[in-house]
């Protein structure tokens, strides 16, 4: 058996948000909004995977033989700068 909400008071944003999406994917509103709640809640098996570098944070360690390879960029060649 399959559920049905009334969620009121949705914020303009959210609902343009969307219906664009709807529209773009050429989606019933229904759809998109069943599919915004099973990725908001982690369930969706399709999950949007981010490219974005955040596991990155805090993981730099010192590195010398990289810091001396680096080194060359912060040389200004006064010929070329004439």
């Amino acid at each position: 058996m399959k559920n049905q909400y009334t969620i009121r008071s949705i914020p303009k944003s959210v609902d343009d948000a969307l219906r664009q999406r709807a529209k773009r994917e050429a989606k019933s509103l229904n759809a998109v909004v069943i599919e915004a709640l099973a990725r908001g809640l982690e369930l969706d098996a399709n999950r949007i995977e981010h490219a974005d570098l955040d596991d990155l944070i805090g993981s730099w360690e010192e590195d010398p033989a990289f810091d001396k390879a680096v080194a060359e960029f912060d040389r200004i060649d006064p010929e070329v700068w004439k």
